[in-house]
């Protein structure tokens, strides 16, 4: 790919990072290019969160790409070397795994007995998950590079300079904690616990740390190198920067301090801390901070259900450095945002667009005709319990549209009806109109009755402002209220013109005069 410096006037963040990337490697050039990564604790499954990071971090990547010429990896680390502090709720075989509190991931067997270690299956169901989305990225095991040595040079570097990065961290810490701080971790030779004890002798020109087992009072003499000990956690970040080369990484609020703290003892090693992008963390419906245990929020799973994947690119596009509420409102709006970019890109492959980056440029995709809020509003007319019943109206609506040449259309009126069925049908509330109302609705019904059958959207649209603004409406907004809330049993929707067009004229006028025969009744 060749270079196009013009991007760097693009006003996108991801072109804006990637600017960054490029001055970084203009200072120290690197035959290789760019090394942009993505960690990941495997103790849990992959999250909603592993997405948005995943997919941030491959926007900015291309972006570089695009800017510079410059080949560029992502690389997907897995601290799966890391202790099981607690046992996961969604696992089973829970009592086995409470004997194995204290072990690497890796070093721990497979609750789910379909792999070699508990790290591996974690592992595994990551990449699988990266795969679903097609993200290009490189798998890296924390295990297999401290055991495969390519940490080794790095951790000598680091017991050279032990008390140095000590020093970093020692004023973060309470009396107690300060007194044993290391930046090692030895594995137990004979527990296979990774420990954290206080090293009473660091030794790199004989490759060896000197450490007590607290419980027993045994000594022992461990090797730095080849995976028999590794780096506590802010350390172990600022190893792994150092060793690899890494140009790029991002991370959420939460972890300020940490990136702050690791770039330090990544600079006393000698290396040059990567590009950092510090993106905001997601809210429930209330503002208040998503958390696991709690379940307040979306899982990737819910969103899926209700929505393409692309939609959920489109939310996490958006202002990342601004906290945003994740709850199943926010589905409807983004995949319409994303349906509207990807008919932008189109026409105007411009790097503004979300879609420019969520396609890497350019898409065959042709989208769909109907927005999603469209489709949810007839579900709800037609109480569907299955996307038959919506094609019934698309074919007349969009007549040569079909499943196979519109796939995304395809499949948002299947997620129509999940949402529907879900969220919409269990809220539905008709309410009586006002006497204003019922004299609006009237006029209406006579007009739609004298309006050619053929009449399009914006026909419709047209006559519904002429018939509004013929009654004692505060704004027409009360207006198209007065038709969601009365004949369709929502609070709000999109364009009525275009419903009316889809639903077809004598279904909206069925609906009208039941919504009167309803108001009547009562």
């Amino acid at each position: 790919m060749s270079a196009d410096p013009s991007f760097r006037t693009v006003k996108a963040w991801p072109f804006e990072e990637a600017a960054k990337v490029a001055d970084r490697l203009a200072a120290a050039p690197k035959p290789e290019g760019a090394l942009f990564e993505t960690g990941y604790g495997p103790s849990g499954l992959p999250h909603i969160g592993t997405f948005g990071e995943v997919a941030r971090t491959t926007w900015v990547r291309r972006a570089f790409e695009r800017l510079t010429g410059l080949p560029a990896r992502l690389l997907a680390f897995s601290d799966d070397m890391d202790a099981l502090r607690k046992v996961p709720d969604n696992v089973p075989n829970k009592e086995m795994l409470t004997g194995h509190l204290g072990r690497p991931l890796t070093a721990i067997p497979d609750p789910f007995g379909t792999h070699d270690s508990f790290g591996a299956h974690n592992n595994a169901r990551l990449q699988a998950f990266l795969d679903t989305f097609g993200f290009d990225y490189e798998f890296a095991s924390s295990t297999e590079y401290y055991r495969g040595g390519r940490f080794d040079a790095a951790l000598l570097r680091m017991a050279e300079r032990h008390d140095e990065v000590r020093g970093v961290i020692l004023p973060t810490l309470g009396p107690d904690r300060r007194a044993t701080y290391s930046p090692f971790l030895p594995i137990h030779p004979e527990t296979g616990l990774v420990m954290q004890v206080p090293m009473e002798e660091v030794r790199p020109a004989e490759d060896l740390l000197v450490w007590t087992d607290p419980e027993t009072g045994k000594r022992h003499g461990t090797r730095i190198t080849g995976g028999h000990c590794k780096a506590q956690w802010k350390a172990d970040w600022a190893l792994r920067w150092y060793a690899l080369g890494v140009d790029y990484e991002m991370s959420g609020k939460d972890l300020i301090d940490s990136v702050r703290l690791s770039g330090q003892i990544c600079r006393v090693l000698g290396g040059q801390p990567p590009v950092g992008f510090t993106y905001e963390l997601f809210l429930d419906e209330t503002g208040g901070k998503i958390s696991k245990s709690k379940g307040n929020g979306l899982t990737i799973d819910e969103w899926l259900r209700y929505a393409p994947p692309e939609s959920l690119a489109q939310f996490m596009y958006g202002q990342p450095q601004r906290a945003k509420r994740l709850f199943f409102d926010v589905i409807p709006r983004a995949v319409d945002d994303y349906l509207a970019n990807l008919e932008k890109l189109k026409t105007a492959p411009d790097g503004t667009n979300p879609a420019w980056h969520i396609h890497g440029g350019s898409s065959n995709d042709p989208g769909s005709p109907i927005s999603f809020a469209m489709l949810l509003n007839l579900a709800s007319v037609v109480n569907a319990e299955g996307p038959e019943i919506l094609w019934g109206f698309i074919g007349k609506y969009a007549p040569g549209v079909t499943a196979e040449s519109h796939p995304m259309l395809a499949r948002l009126a299947e997620h129509a009806v999940a949402y529907y069925r879900d969220f919409v049908a269990p809220q539905k509330r008709h309410r009586a109109p006002s006497a204003v109302e019922r004299g609006a609705l009237e006029d209406l019904l006579a007009a739609l009755r004298a309006l050619p059958p053929e009449s399009d959207a914006e026909a419709v649209q047209a006559l519904l402002y002429e018939v509004g603004k013929r009654h004692e409406f505060a704004s027409l907004r009360d207006w198209f209220s007065c038709l969601y809330q009365v004949l369709l049993g929502q609070q709000e929707g999109p364009r009525f013109g275009g419903f009316v067009a889809l639903y077809g004229i004598p279904g909206t006028i069925g609906l009208i005069e039941s919504a009167l025969e309803r108001e009547a009744a009562a």
